[in-house]
């Protein structure tokens, strides 16, 4: 995909992102719901990534992929709370923000046939 991602930075080139948990903070595809987000859960192991979200816009999502240092490809499938089924692919890349946590910029075609941009930062727990 070619768009707007930023670089990773290389604090997030050799961290694992098994079983971490990031939220959606924007989307230029939907308006996130702030009181309940998409929530995404990630496995990683070797690469190889899998996991689950759900939240505002989403009755359920799966997704699997792989991750090549800061970049992420992934390809997906969720059904949306309107019963309506979505499937494409999307690319990401790993950045920290000035708090330390992980964002997630993602590129990706919408149903609509255009390309969007959506950022999800990592749940951090205290």
């Amino acid at each position: 995909m070619t768009g707007t991602n930023p670089q990773p930075t290389a604090a997030a080139l050799d961290i694992d992102l098994d079983r971490r948990v990031f939220d959606m903070v924007s989307s230029t595809a939907s308006v996130v719901d702030t009181t309940a987000p998409t929530r995404f859960v990630y496995r990683e192991s070797g690469g190889v990534l899998w996991g689950e979200y759900v939240g505002d816009t989403v009755a359920i999502g799966r997704f699997c992929g792989v991750r090549t240092q800061g970049r992420i490809d992934i390809s997906f499938v969720h059904r949306g709370h309107d019963a309506g089924t979505t499937t494409g692919t999307a690319s990401s890349v790993i950045s920290v923000d000035d708090e330390g946590a992980l964002l997630l910029t993602e590129e990706f075609v919408a149903p609509d046939g255009n390309l969007h941009t959506s950022i999800c930062r990592e749940v951090v727990s205290a």
